[in-house]
């Protein structure tokens, strides 16, 4: 049987798991490997230390289907509608761009539970907090090798991680890369920002008339949803949950300094756009070194060892 590595437990990694469980022929033992304590990627979603119902994104907010991408994947937005993962985005957002066409969505659940569907549909051991650290071609196998733990041997390794962090690994897998790839690799950049959720108590009203809102007047907040608003989730049981994502250039410039200290300015900022507001019970502070891409996305990279294949 086929051994099949996917590094990355995000939306690509967790999708191309499901699609090779579904579509290849033969029985493939499936491994879904991630460096983050849970999957979801940068479609995360945290949960409240004191309320484990109260949650928020903290990477993706809605996911926005163009009539291009209806046209190529409309059964994927129909079966995640169908099972409810999905429902349409009806709540008001504030400074949203819509274009002819485009239809939007939000996950009632949060975005990580689209990619706790397909792990799910895929049947892969995932396993979290493995950092991959080499790939070396060891008897027509990739030997991929970890932080922690002993390496571990791979017919096929299928790499979705941010381009800076395959750049980054060792062994032979440097030398499968020819050096224009190497280039165009190098040419991915992408932009940096912080997210911080704040959870509230039961009962706590947050008094505005949107569910989400760009800001286009602050140097730091960038957008801000009440997250459970966002995703018509309200329950006078569970309190309201929200989100703010900084701007590009905020957390470029402060993306060295301490989760703490960013989490303060970003308070700060905070309470200049929303004064009044209530003291969160929790929070939870995420940096997204690599938040979106800014120029061009390769394919992902995929290395099988020539012994066996799967199809």
């Amino acid at each position: 049987m086929a051994r099949v590595l996917i590094v990355g437990a995000g939306l690509t990694g967790s999708l191309c798991a499901a699609l090779l469980r579904k579509e290849t022929p033969r029985p493939v033992h499936l491994a879904v490997w991630d460096e983050a304590g849970d999957s979801g990627g940068r479609m995360a979603t945290a949960r409240s230390p004191c309320n484990s119902q109260s949650t928020v994104d903290l990477g993706a907010q809605y996911i926005t289907c163009t009539p291009h991408y209806a046209k190529k994947h409309q059964r994927f937005y129909d079966e995640l509608l169908a099972r409810g993962i999905l429902k349409p985005l009806t709540s008001p957002i504030e400074g949203m761009v819509m274009k002819e066409g485009d239809c939007n969505f939000v996950a009632p659940q949060g975005l990580s539970s689209v990619i706790k569907h397909y792990l799910e549909e895929s049947g892969a051991e995932v396993h979290c907090r493995r950092r991959v650290t080499q790939i070396n071609l060891r008897n027509d196998k990739w030997e991929v090798s970890r932080e922690a733990g002993p390496p571990e041997q791979f017919d096929i390794v299928v790499l979705t991680m941010p381009v800076p962090q395959i750049l980054q690994l060792r062994g032979d897998i440097t030398n499968l890369i020819s050096e224009c790839q190497r280039q165009q690799l190098k040419s991915v950049s992408y932009s940096s920002r912080y997210a911080l959720g704040l959870f509230y108590e039961a009962g706590t009203k947050i008094d505005v008339p949107w569910a989400g809102q760009y800001i286009t007047s602050n140097p730091c907040v960038r957008f801000i949803s009440i997250d459970n608003k966002k995703r018509n989730i309200e329950s006078p049981g569970v309190g309201p949950s929200l989100v703010v994502h900084t701007t590009v250039p905020f957390g470029v410039t402060h993306l060295e300094h301490s989760t703490e200290d960013v989490q303060e300015l970003i308070f700060q900022q905070l309470e200049s756009i929303l004064p009044g507001l209530p003291q969160p019970v929790a929070t939870k502070c995420q940096k997204w070194r690599y938040s979106q891409i800014d120029f061009w996305e390769p394919l992902p990279l995929s290395f099988a060892s020539g012994y066996k294949r799967i199809s």
